[in-house]
């Protein structure tokens, strides 16, 4: 098993509450990591229809099969025994008893806020990160080739093909959920729309427009986004709220979680076609954005992540909050550097006086080095961001 960077933020939170819910997109790892954390656990499934059918029949007497806690897998499967647990938790009173895994934010959400408000510490599981992948030796060797193969974690652990695998995925998971979610009749629309906001990654969402292209209406296309982002697929990246100049863009930006599914939903097959697609660039933003996502989320920290636009096209990619200051980043999707690469963080600092902290550029090559007081960072060391401030 590659070994997890949430593995050690897991086992530290269950000292101190006495459910951890875990939960992320399909195929993540939540299931293996749980049962590697809970080694001596049981573990129960509730997508098995007889286990399911026990929970809801008779709460109490299932949950009795476990007096010293379990893994409790696909928990939104069976939302009714969250008020249960919540009961049997208090009358316990010991710490780290259960994790609780679940695919889908709606309902499994809003059902644990409500049932175990304060007895659940939530950690969020996404694909492998580089980090993970270059420790256990499996890392691609370009980015081309990173942005193609993607994070997931069975097409490393199982040895598969990249494409046939994301083929598969998108049936089996992403179709089925949103029949589940919304009902769609028409899921050759909802298809074109998966595609058409690929498309989209890393640039600006135009709700209107996306909608006209796609023939839906304008309420439709808020209605598929927001189930994009239950089911960990997309998220959006709000603008900064605070102006250090005048008419700012307001628009949230549209990124994926996940490259290889991007590259596949476009059609990219090869990393010929990857270095040579006009969307590139946006790929590699929506890379980089995701693992540092990754980064605070392995930590159990939720990423206070914006960027910034002005009317003029002044932008800087990425602004990370750290309470006090402003972290800009830059990401650039070139190997090679100029002095135009720098100008946008130039500007941006300038503007920000005392409220910017110590700026960062990560880029497509290997090195890294200090560049007129900004850390310049290449792909396979992103991570390292976290650290220069």
């Amino acid at each position: 098993m590659i070994h997890r960077n949430a593995k050690e933020t897991i086992q530290s939170l269950l000292g101190g509450f006495p459910i951890v819910t875990l939960t992320g997109p399909r195929q993540s790892g939540k299931t293996t990591l749980a049962r590697e954390v809970f080694k001596n656990h049981p573990y129960a499934s509730l997508e098995e229809p007889d286990l399911r059918q026990a929970a809801i029949e008779d709460p109490r007497s299932f949950l009795a099969r476990f007096p010293d806690g379990a893994v409790l897998d696909e928990v939104q499967r069976c939302p009714e025994i969250l008020s249960y647990l919540q009961t049997l938790v208090d009358k316990d009173r010991r710490m780290g008893l259960f994790i609780l895994t679940g695919s889908r934010q709606f309902g499994l959400m809003s059902g644990i806020t409500q049932s175990l408000a304060g007895r659940t510490a939530f950690v969020e599981l996404l694909p492998f990160s580089v980090q993970e992948l270059a420790l256990a030796d499996k890392l691609p060797v370009t980015i081309d080739a990173m942005m193609l193969t993607g994070c997931y974690p069975p097409i490393y652990d199982r040895g598969l093909a990249f494409a046939a695998w994301y083929s598969a995925y998108v049936t089996a998971y992403v179709e089925r959920d949103v029949r589940q979610m919304l009902k769609i009749q028409d899921l050759e629309t909802f298809q074109r729309f998966v595609r058409l906001c690929a498309g989209r990654t890393g640039q600006l969402l135009n709700l209107s427009s996306l909608a006209t292209e796609c023939g839906i209406t304008h309420n439709t296309a808020r209605s598929w986004i927001s189930v994009l982002e239950a089911g960990y697929l997309v998220f959006l990246l709000r603008p900064h709220h605070a102006g250090f100049s005048k008419r700012l863009v307001k628009m949230p930006k549209l990124y994926f979680y996940d490259v290889g599914l991007v590259s596949w939903l476009l059609g990219i097959r090869t990393t010929e076609q990857m270095i040579t697609h006009p969307l590139r660039g946006s790929i590699f933003e929506t890379f980089i954005i995701s693992e540092l996502i990754k980064s605070k989320l392995n930590k159990g920290e939720k990423p206070a992540f914006s960027f910034w636009r002005d009317s003029n096209g002044n932008e800087v990619d990425l602004l990370m909050d750290q309470g006090t200051r402003l972290v800009p980043v830059e990401i650039k999707s070139g190997r090679t550097l100029t002095h135009e690469s720098f100008a946008g963080l130039h500007k941006w600092s300038a503007l920000a006086g005392d409220k910017a902290g110590p700026p960062s550029l990560i880029f497509a090559g290997d090195e890294s080095y200090l560049h007129k007081g900004i850390q310049v960072t290449g792909w396979r060391d992103c991570e390292s961001v976290h650290t220069f401030f």
